[in-house]
């Protein structure tokens, strides 16, 4: 008999509230929001400023992958006029503008690798840094 009011009890107190599946599923939407369609927002966000502030000059990445110098840019219409070789324009949306090429961002990015390069230890230890050597000297 106490094994009957055991599994009594435990079947009893086992009951779920109705509202768990609707919890379950309001965390998914939520989670999806956060993880798939805010980010993705963002970055159409950021493709559009990027396609409305372009400037001749500019070089810069389509969609399509192509490199190219903004030439003209027609507000009107809405189109550039991308040099993709010497001699070569063709005449695009803005909105087929993915990003922009910085030449200075590039450069600074060589300067960081070539100071992070020279800081590094050669290998085998045959050459010493100059901080190093002004130590040596200075001893």
């Amino acid at each position: 008999m106490l094994g009957i009011t055991v599994l009594a009890a435990s079947s009893s107190t086992s009951t779920a509230s109705p509202l768990t599946p609707l919890l379950f599923f309001g965390v998914l939407i939520v989670g999806f929001y956060f993880l798939l369609i805010r980010p993705q927002r963002r970055q159409q966000q950021q493709q559009r400023e990027a396609a409305n502030n372009v400037d001749p000059g500019d070089q810069i990445v389509t969609l399509g992958g192509m490199f190219g110098t903004i030439t003209e840019v027609d507000d009107d219409e809405g189109t550039i006029l991308l040099e993709v070789a010497p001699g070569v324009e063709i005449r695009m949306l803005k909105q087929a503008v993915s990003r922009r090429v910085n030449a200075d961002a590039q450069d600074e990015d060589e300067d960081t690798e070539d100071d992070a390069a020279s800081s590094r230890p050669a290998l085998g230890g045959g050459a010493s840094s100059s901080a190093e050597e002004e130590a040596d000297e200075q001893r």
